[in-house]
């Protein structure tokens, strides 16, 4: 910390818990106290019941939150690999070769997601690629939203990249592909895990492109919720955000054990 004083630090953490308490905590409280509440007729919602639950865990709502999973991994797993394979191509590049690089691959989070939500409703609408009305059509959408977070991460982390290493492995009489597989890429694996978490966490939450382009037969959870809320159902809504908020911080804490051991290696 780089307060060293005893009021100071009392001071710093008097101010993060002012700043963090109503801005964050509050309202993740709030909406796991609705998840359980029978009633809102006051500041806070009140009663207790189990059941909206029971709603959120069950038929539709169930399939709605193995959607986001699937979708989420599958989304990850593109991302990461073509994330992956842009920066390391990036990587040797000349300094304007990266720039263009960095360029195309952080446009989609430049603009507005349901911009990009409309562009691949209108590009992938007509053969020779149809997509519309399928579930590639929202994991395709995802992908694109959530590579430039991929793409970021493993530059920055290709970029730290001690060279000594490859130079070693090359001398020694190694291939390129052995150097890439071998040696490249677990020294990347906690960047790598890091940015599969992220990518993970971010397509789970996603919902403006979303909205523009799920057929009936595949419904994400965070679309469910919308709905939900949007008729007035929400101590059900509640439960369902508490669901998603859940199952995310549970992969994500796979995630994590997998990242620690990936750097402690």
């Amino acid at each position: 910390m780089l307060v060293h004083s005893r009021k100071g630090k009392w001071a710093a953490w008097a101010v993060f818990l002012v700043l963090f308490v109503p801005l964050f905590a509050m309202p993740l409280l709030v909406i796991v106290a609705a998840s359980f509440a029978t009633h809102w007729s006051g500041v806070l919602p009140s009663g207790f019941t189990t059941e909206h639950y029971g709603a959120a865990t069950r038929g539709e709502s169930l399939q709605a939150l193995t959607t986001s999973l699937v979708t989420a991994l599958t989304a990850s797993v593109l991302a990461l690999t073509v994330g992956t394979w842009a920066a390391l191509s990036a990587a040797a590049l000349g300094k304007r070769g990266r720039r263009v690089m960095d360029a195309l691959f952080v446009l989609p989070v430049a603009v507005p997601s349901v911009v990009v939500g409309l562009a691949i409703l209108v590009a992938y609408s007509q053969p020779p690629v149809l997509l519309n009305g399928t579930r590639w059509i929202v994991i395709a959408a995802h992908t694109v939203l959530v590579t430039a977070f991929a793409y970021q991460s493993v530059s920055a982390a290709v970029v730290r990249l001690d060279p000594a290493y490859e130079q070693a492995a090359a001398s020694l009489g190694a291939r390129p592909s052995y150097v890439l597989w071998r040696v490249r890429l677990p020294l990347l694996l906690p960047s790598l895990n890091a940015a599969a978490g992220l990518c993970f966490a971010l397509s789970m939450g996603e919902l403006s492109a979303t909205m523009m382009l799920y057929p009936p037969d595949w419904t994400p959870l965070p679309v469910r919720i919308f709905a939900a809320t949007d008729r007035g159902s929400l101590f059900t809504g509640s439960a369902l955000a508490v669901v998603l908020m859940g199952t995310t911080l549970l992969v994500l804490l796979l995630v994590s054990r997998i990242r620690s051991r990936a750097s402690y290696r």
